[in-house]
């Protein structure tokens, strides 16, 4: 059975955690009787992660607040975290127990999927016992942070592709204190483009978890024009 892949281009975070929790229940359910990824980007916000993080946030909420930046709770994994226009958000919804894979063995996975893309680009990461994702130099590249609900994943990973890095300065990012942001931009010296590193992603995704991919529009997934 094809595993669905839809990007969503920008979409505001509260409408993709919407959507997310739509579809975790669609999918525990079965009325949507396959896999979805979906890969989108979103305005300036920060996210808390269920443990917290607060402490690491390094302005106040003022500063936040007059540049309209949202602060808001979650119920993935990690700390304080900041997304913004030109960072890859991926959000698969998988059926964990069916894929047959592990909490551990999806993480893996998502970095594994995080580093062929910097492969790509010319870009040498790797990952870091110490703290989920992929590394750069010392610098960290891509983030994850996920949940499980009954068996279904949401949440997801988080790549900095070509964004401004300097909200990161304003957390400490995922609780680490003095751990400085890359991207894959800032390490290749290249000006690229959201879309053409996505050009590939179905491709590792598949190489990755396995399978084959269709890819579906935004508006078929709005509709809930999906197959199940």
């Amino acid at each position: 059975m094809q595993t669905l892949y839809c990007s969503l281009g920008r979409l505001d975070y509260q409408s993709a955690h919407k959507l997310q929790a739509e579809l975790v229940e669609r999918r525990r359910h079965q009325c949507l009787d396959r896999d979805l990824f979906l890969a989108t980007e979103h305005p300036p916000v920060f996210t808390l992660g269920r443990r917290g993080g607060r402490d690491h946030l390094l302005v106040s909420d003022d500063f936040l607040a007059d540049r309209g930046i949202d602060l808001l709770p979650v119920e993935r994994g990690g700390f304080i975290t900041y997304h913004g226009p030109g960072q890859l958000v991926l959000y698969p919804i998988i059926n964990l127990r069916l894929a047959k894979l592990t909490a551990g063995d999806y993480v893996f996975c998502l970095e594994e999927c995080m580093l062929r893309l910097t492969r790509d680009w010319g870009v040498t990461a790797a990952r870091d016992p110490r703290n989920r994702g992929i590394w750069a130099g010392g610098r960290k590249l891509g983030s994850i942070g996920i949940a499980i609900r009954q068996g279904i994943s949401f949440h997801g990973l988080s790549l900095n592709v070509n964004l401004s890095l300097e909200p990161f300065s304003w957390i400490n990012p995922c609780g680490l204190a003095g751990v400085e942001m890359t991207s894959i931009a800032s390490e290749s010296g290249r000006d690229l483009s959201l879309s053409q590193l996505t050009a590939n992603l179905p491709l590792h995704l598949a190489e990755v978890f396995g399978g084959d991919f269709k890819e579906i529009t935004g508006a078929e997934l709005l509709l809930k024009q999906l197959p199940g």
